[in-house]
């Protein structure tokens, strides 16, 4: 989900540079949606299973928790930053909309690729 979300905010984006209103409304209403639904299955998971630990040694160990520690800060802000950046878009605050999104499109895209990241380094890579 976190993948599609990704997918879904740079296709947003090229929608709104080609003067699309109505397709970047759609797509940034859609990669809201994906990434609610990404952070509820998250939040039952981990609630059912508890925390993962991470299985890698070596080099990879201090890289997962880079990115980790930048995932996890960075993804507390996403959730303020996207209701406020979606609610002046769907209002036609189209300048302070502009204004915030320059900062919410980078960090929920990090946040977005970073998300598949972790997951493929804790549940992909370094199982046996």
């Amino acid at each position: 989900m976190n993948g599609s979300s990704a997918v879904l905010i740079v296709a947003a984006r090229n929608a709104i540079r080609r003067r699309n209103i109505a397709l970047h409304r759609a797509l940034m209403i859609s990669a809201t949606v994906t990434s609610s639904l990404f952070f509820a299955s998250y939040v039952y998971y981990h609630a059912h299973v508890g925390s993962v630990h991470f299985p890698g040694q070596g080099f990879a160990r201090p890289v997962y928790f880079a990115i980790l520690f930048t995932h996890t800060m960075l993804a507390a802000t996403v959730p303020p930053l996207v209701i406020i950046t979606l609610t002046l878009g769907l209002r036609r605050r189209d300048q302070r909309h502009k204004r915030i999104a320059r900062w919410t499109y980078p960090i929920w895209l990090y946040v977005s690729v970073t998300g598949v990241v972790i997951y493929l380094m804790l549940y992909q890579f370094f199982r046996a």
